[in-house]
């Protein structure tokens, strides 16, 4: 009982110093480059929310004054008059240019640039960048975290199935706090939402998009830095798949009301002015469901991330013995409420999605009986 206290009691450290870190790595820059406090904390907040080309877990000063970045470069990939491969550390995060066959490439808000060898950046009017940006297919840090949520699913979940083989079914270890999540999600999200006939086919989406999000959510709270579900880019990837996999598995009672929503109600005279706004309503919200998917589960884990660095980054604001301590309380406190929010935001994506494939395999069967008793 008392590892099992100790051990949840370190997770929650853990999860809270990977956010806590950032704020003395930002009061050490923030006092090297002259700038205001404020601001620093501000940049830093923008950046760490952004994807990057390497892992940097923290940065400290030598003495000699150099900066030096604790983490691992990661593989570069561009397209730029051929493929061009090289390791991240050339940029030594935005610091220095990298030179790849006598091309030179910078490393500008996450973004890379070619430039000359200068490193020169040039601006429109609105002070974007307007460099030719190659193609870039690197494997950044959300990259490999998707890839290794990905294996550790594999390998979860391969060893949960081997267990229940030998043991008739029995689960055992890790088994026994996984199997009731799993059956939740078949018996309290996909049965009643989808219905008894077709929610098996789908399960497996539904069981990896619930851990996907789950677990990715849960990387987010370690000291690894992690944002892939506050990337707008893999909240739309995965409300897209949510959208074909709907759309897709359509019957054909589900199409016919998208363009027959009154069905038999009225007379085809009678309804043709009134389709004139209803079937366009009908069609936009195709694209309205997905959206609400991608942009609720963006929104909630950008937000979760500003708000809490911000009230830590308060603490070297404030620097009094009243303003301090509360920020870090807050933010203690906002830490145990984001691994409960990381677990709410898988749920509520699993859920609206059993939803909407609930909608797409409708079948109107007291249709044909009423067509049967009236042909009697």
């Amino acid at each position: 009982m008392q590892k099992n206290t100790l051990t949840r009691f370190l997770l929650v450290v853990a999860l809270f110093l990977g956010q806590f870190t950032f704020a003395s790595d930002t009061e050490k820059e923030a006092s090297e480059h002259g700038k205001d406090l404020k601001t620093e904390i501000k940049e830093y907040i923008s950046h760490h929310l952004q994807d990057a080309h390497d892992f940097s877990l923290f940065s400290y000063t030598k003495e000699n004054g150099e900066h030096k970045y604790v983490g691992f470069p990661l593989p570069v990939i561009l397209w730029d008059d051929g493929l061009k491969v090289f390791s991240s550390s050339k940029f030594h995060h935005g610091e220095t240019l990298a030179e790849v066959e006598g091309s030179h490439y910078k490393l500008y808000h996450s973004k890379i640039y070619k430039t000359d060898a200068q490193g020169t950046i040039h601006y429109d009017e609105n002070h974007h960048a307007t460099n030719v940006k190659p193609l870039d297919f690197s494997i950044t840090k959300n990259v490999v975290m998707i890839i290794v949520t990905g294996l550790l699913m594999l390998w979860l979940f391969t060893s949960l199935a081997r267990s229940y083989a030998k043991n008739n079914g029995v689960p055992t270890g890790a088994g026994r706090f996984f199997e009731p999540i799993v059956l939740y999600i078949r018996d309290d999200i996909a049965r009643p939402n989808i219905g008894e006939k077709r929610y098996r086919k789908y399960m497996p989406f539904l069981l990896t998009i619930f851990f996907f999000i789950w677990f990715l959510n849960m990387f987010g709270l370690t000291p690894l830095g992690i944002n892939v579900t506050g990337n707008i880019a893999i909240t739309v990837s995965l409300a897209i798949m949510t959208f074909l996999i709907t759309n897709f598995t359509g019957t054909k009672d589900y199409w016919m009301h998208q363009f027959d929503p009154l069905g038999k109600s009225l007379p085809w005279y009678g309804k043709i002015p009134l389709y004139i706004i209803l079937v366009p309503i009908e069609l936009l919200g195709l694209i309205i469901k997905p959206f609400s998917l991608l942009i609720r589960l963006y929104a909630n884990m950008q937000a979760g991330h500003i708000v809490l660095m911000s009230l830590i980054g308060l603490m070297f604001i404030f620097k009094s013995w009243l303003g301090s301590p509360l920020s870090f309380g807050l933010a203690f406190a906002i830490s145990l409420i984001e691994v409960l929010v990381a677990l709410l935001q898988a749920y509520i994506f699993t859920m609206l999605s059993a939803l909407y494939f609930g909608f797409a395999s409708e079948e109107h069967e007291h249709d044909h009986e009423h067509e049967a008793e009236i042909a009697h």
